[in-house]
Formats: C-alpha cells, structure tokens, sequence
C-alpha cells in the first residue's frame, strides 16, 4: 500500500504542486482571475454561491488535477477574497479529479465506447451534486464573510467591467520574478504539508478498507438508493460506493465486471464523490480552509448518495 500511495499520488503530487505553483501567478495576480470573476457572476452566484472567479478552480482542476484547484482556492481564501463557506464549497465540490483520471476509470470499467457520453454525464452531475450540497449542512452554515467581495456589475456592460477589473489588478501586481519566486515557495510549503499527509492518512483508509468491515457497513447506508433502482448488483455497488471514501478508484476496481448500469453509476460516483482519504482529504486538511475530517466525512456521504441517486437512472437511460 505504501509504495501505491509513494507512486501514484506523492510523487505526482509533489511535481505538480510546486510546478503548478509557478503559473498560478499567471493565474491569480495579473487579472485572469478578476476578469472571469465578472463575466460568469450571474451564473456561479445563483447556482454554486460562490464567486465568479471559482469558474478558474472548477477549470483548474479537471484540465490539471485536483491539487492545483486547491492551491488556487487556499490562496485566494487567504488573501481574503474567499469567505470560509465559498472556500469550502469550492474545495469540496469543484476540486475533483482531472480528465485523465476519468479515462483510466473508464477503461477499467470497459466504457469507452461512451467516452463521450459519460465525460459529460459525469460534468454534469458533479455540478449539480454541488449545487444540491451548498444548501445542506454542513457546508449552509459555514461563515460567509469575506474580507474583500467580488465587485457586482451594476451598469450592464459586463465585458466592460471584466475588462478594467482586470487591467486594475495587474497594474497593481508585483513584478513577474518576484511574483513566481513567492508562488514557488507557498507551493513548496504546501508540498511538505500534503505529501506526509497522503501518505499516513491514506494509508491509514486504505488499511481500514482492507482489513476492517467498516465500509461494508456503511455501504449499508448506500443500498436504500441501489434498492429503490432496482439495481442487479446493488449491495456490491452499495458496499463499492462507500469504498470510495478511502480511494477514489476502489469503486471502479470492484465494479469492473458488473453489468453496465452498476459499472457507469460506479464510473460516476469515482469523480463526483471528490473527497477520498488516499489523495484530495489530506491536501484540504494541509490548507488552511476551516474544515475538519468529520466535516468532510459527512460532506462526502452526501455527495456520494446524491451521485448514486442521480447516476443510475442516467445510465439506464443510455443503457445499450
């Protein structure tokens, strides 16, 4: 186990992060992100209750990974453009894994004949999972204070406005090299919080997952959802879902020879669930975004039953 966490996720994660770090600041100081903040407000605000800018978290983490995505959300949430809620909706729901991951779970699942399909199935209800979550607690009772909110475009002329908005901020950004070389060291920091945590805190999951019955018994709490469907296999899939809490690719693993509906549903539940003990919890908690395990634990649970809830009647709907 510990040389699958040491190959798969910390040395991946160790280059990512610092390298990430140094274009972050092409990200996140010259106006990029201010600019896009107010062209996408009037959909991220209504939808998500988050800031216009997260459009570059959501976009950061499925063209580059998950651990990118929460560089941007911990820097931000620090600089104090974040209030504790968005900061935490954004970690927990848009900070999912990257579209290359979603191809290695959809080759063991023998689905890529649907690439296309369950590419943007599964986009589709990771978000609308997230737009569900920020309306429950624990996420609903967070504090929502920011110390600088993202300005509203009042007159209309929203390019406009994205337009100086971001010429502002860049004229006010530090000078490039200095600006790369602050970046490179909170990414170096950031890298010696996370990497002991994947490794003890993943293998603690891992360990728990294989030699205990504890997420047998909490696929109990999934199989209400795999009854009400009517699914074949629904206490594997049940017991495959609740697995997925201790890494991200166990559902695939243990769904790969069940019959299409249970394969896609488990394909879903990989990328829209987001919180695992192996990679993504470990870097939430080496931030410095308020949120405790038990928190995530309870957030997970409720993403992972809404998956399952939504992803089934969608794969029997495009079942061949």
């Amino acid at each position: 186990m510990l040389p699958f966490l040491f190959n798969k996720l910390v040395i991946s994660v160790g280059l990512i992060v610092p390298i990430g770090s140094v274009f972050l600041a092409f990200l996140v100081e010259y106006g990029l992100l201010e600019a896009i903040g107010i062209l996408v407000q009037k959909l991220m605000q209504p939808i998500w209750r988050t800031p216009g800018r997260s459009a570059i978290d959501a976009v950061a983490s499925f063209v580059g990974s998950y651990s990118i995505g929460l560089l941007i959300t911990n820097r931000v949430y620090v600089s104090g453009h974040y209030s504790a809620r968005e900061a935490a909706i954004i970690a927990t729901g848009f900070s999912t894994v990257s579209a290359t991951f979603m191809i290695i779970v959809v080759k063991t699942l023998d689905l890529m004949a649907i690439w296309n399909q369950y590419f943007w199935l599964t986009l589709l209800i990771t978000f609308v999972v997230t737009a569900i979550t920020v309306r429950l607690p624990p996420l609903s009772r967070l504090d929502n204070q920011a110390e600088h909110r993202e300005p509203a475009c009042e007159n209309g002329n929203r390019l406009g406005v994205a337009w100086q908005n971001g010429v502002q901020i860049a004229e006010q950004a530090p000078s490039l090299g200095r600006n790369v070389i602050d970046n490179f060291k909170d990414g170096l920091v950031m890298t010696i919080s996370i990497l002991p945590s994947i490794m003890s805190v993943g293998l603690i999951g891992l360990l728990v997952a294989k030699y205990t019955p504890i997420f047998d018994w909490l696929g109990y709490l999934f199989y209400p959802v795999t009854w009400l469907w009517g699914i074949e296999d629904g206490m594997l899939l049940s017991k495959a879902t609740a697995s997925g809490l201790a890494e991200m690719f166990l559902p695939a693993l243990l769904m790969a020879e069940a019959d299409f509906v249970a394969r896609f549903a488990a394909g879903v539940v990989c990328v829209s669930s987001i919180l695992c003990f192996s990679a993504s919890i470990p870097c939430i908690l080496a931030t410095r975004l308020p949120l405790k395990v038990g928190t995530l634990v309870l957030v997970w649970f409720i993403r992972a039953f809404l998956s399952l809830l939504l992803a089934i009647p969608v794969a029997m709907m495009i079942a061949p």
